[in-house]
């Protein structure tokens, strides 16, 4: 089972990145690079620091309060399988998991394999945020998205059904 992990960083106590208090786990890396992100810091697949599923869910387990744990970045997709490991453990405490990807549901799917994991990681992701950061379509009036473009999916009905299946947090 994959457990290395390539962190940006992590919030311990977020209320801004989902509903309820939330853990939220920076991935480093990212391809897409939108122009305006909020964590420019996380593109470079070589910054961050060397971690474990294990050592993120002992950190977890300290905050009895939490509602549930989200995968951002950077882009979460580019380490599916490890993070996919975490999502799951994060179910067996009982929390719920949000992912948010630069990718759209669609070229997720399309390009999944056996080797990066990425349909492991969406059957483990309750609410799925895609697409890239587009500043042109920034608004603050979306709850937890940055721009317009970005949809609210739920992964596991859409993988039922083949075809997204939009929902709302």
């Amino acid at each position: 089972m994959e457990n290395k992990l390539r962190l940006a960083g992590v919030i311990r106590e977020s209320i801004v990145d989902g509903p309820g208090w939330r853990f939220v786990v920076f991935a480093q890396g990212c391809p897409h690079r939108c122009k305006g992100c909020h964590n420019p810091q996380t593109h470079d697949f070589d910054g961050g620091y060397d971690t474990t599923v294990e050592n993120i869910i002992n950190e977890v387990k300290k905050n009895p309060y939490l509602k549930g744990v989200t995968l951002s970045g950077g882009e979460p997709f580019c380490q599916a399988k490890p993070l996919a490991v975490l999502a799951k453990k994060a179910h067996e405490l009982g929390l719920d998991v949000i992912t948010y990807t630069g990718y759209t549901y669609e070229e997720l799917i399309e390009g999944a394999n056996e080797e990066n994991g990425y349909i492991e990681l969406l059957k483990e992701t309750d609410i799925l945020v895609d697409g890239r950061f587009i500043l042109e379509e920034k608004t603050l009036e979306l709850r937890f998205r940055g721009s317009r473009n970005q949809r609210v999916i739920d992964p596991k009905a859409s993988l039922k059904e083949g075809r997204v299946v939009e929902t709302d947090f």
